[in-house]
C-alpha cells in the first residue's frame, strides 16, 4: 500500500509506502509535522484490507487534518471495507492503478531551488536537498529528504532527513526557527536572537540537535 498526500494549494506532493497495517504508528510519527488541509489518496495492489484496519488509518488521518481521503484498489474487498465507511472507494484494475501512481511519482521532485519568501501557512518539501532564497516566516514549514539552505532568516519550522537521515543538516543565515527536526531528532529554537552575523547550521550531534557556525571551507 502507498499513501500520496497532496496539498493542490501549494502544489505539495508525497508519496509514503505503508507495508504494515498493524504497526503504522512510524509512518504517522513521519506524518506529525504536516499540516493540513491535505487530500490522502490510498493506492492498495492486490491488498484485503478490512474495515478494521482502514478506520485504524482513518483516525490517524483525521489528527492531521486530511479532508479528503480516497481509496484506488483491484481488491473487492478493500473496496467494500472503504465503502462501508463511507469513504470514496473506487475499483480498478491493478495496471491502471499503477499507471496512476507512477503519475503521481513523476511529478515528485528531487532537489528544489525556491526564490521569494515562504510565508505563514505555506509549506515547501523536497525529495531532495531544498534551498530558499529568501526567509522562512513562521507559520511556514520547509522539509526535505537531505538538507535544508536557508539563504535568508529561518523563522518558521524546518525539517531535514525525512527519510531517516541523520547526516542531514539544517543552514539559514539567521537561524531562529520555531521548531528544527533531522531525522527522529527534534528540538525547539533558541529562544534568543542571533547575536552573530555569520550563518549557522543545526546538525545531530549525539542524539540532540546543536546549532554551530556554518563554516565553509574552501581549498587553495
Amino acid at each position: 500500500m502507498e499513501i500520496v498526500l497532496s496539498n493542490t494549494r501549494s502544489k505539495y506532493l508525497e508519496i509514503y509506502p505503508l507495508y504494515d497495517l498493524d504497526n503504522i504508528y512510524e509512518t504517522f510519527e513521519q506524518l506529525s509535522y504536516m499540516k493540513g488541509p491535505l487530500e490522502a489518496k490510498i493506492f492498495a495492489v492486490n491488498e484485503s484490507i478490512s474495515s478494521h484496519q482502514i478506520s485504524k488509518l482513518k483516525n490517524h488521518f483525521d489528527k492531521i487534518n486530511i479532508c479528503s481521503l480516497l481509496i484506488y484498489s483491484n481488491n473487492r474487498d478493500t473496496i467494500l471495507s472503504g465503502k462501508s465507511l463511507k469513504i470514496d472507494s473506487t475499483f480498478f484494475k491493478e495496471q491502471e492503478i499503477k499507471n496512476k501512481l507512477l503519475s503521481f511519482k513523476s511529478r515528485e521532485k528531487d532537489d528544489i531551488l525556491h526564490k521569494g519568501t515562504v510565508r505563514s501557512g505555506e509549506r515547501i518539501s523536497s525529495n531532495g536537498n531544498l534551498c530558499i532564497i529568501g526567509d522562512v516566516n513562521p507559520g511556514a514549514i520547509v522539509s526535505a529528504k537531505k538538507n535544508i539552505y536557508v539563504w535568508g532568516k529561518l523563522l518558521g519550522i524546518a525539517f531535514a532527513g525525512k527519510s531517516g537521515n541523520k547526516n542531514a543538516s539544517i543552514a539559514s543565515l539567521y537561524l531562529k526557527p520555531l521548531q528544527l527536526r533531522i531525522a527522529d531528532v527534534i528540538a525547539i529554537g533558541p529562544k534568543d536572537n542571533p547575536k552573530n552575523c555569520y550563518p549557522e547550521i543545526a546538525v545531530i550531534d549525539k542524539q540532540t540537535i546543536i546549532i554551530k557556525p556554518h563554516i565553509i571551507e574552501t581549498k587553495n
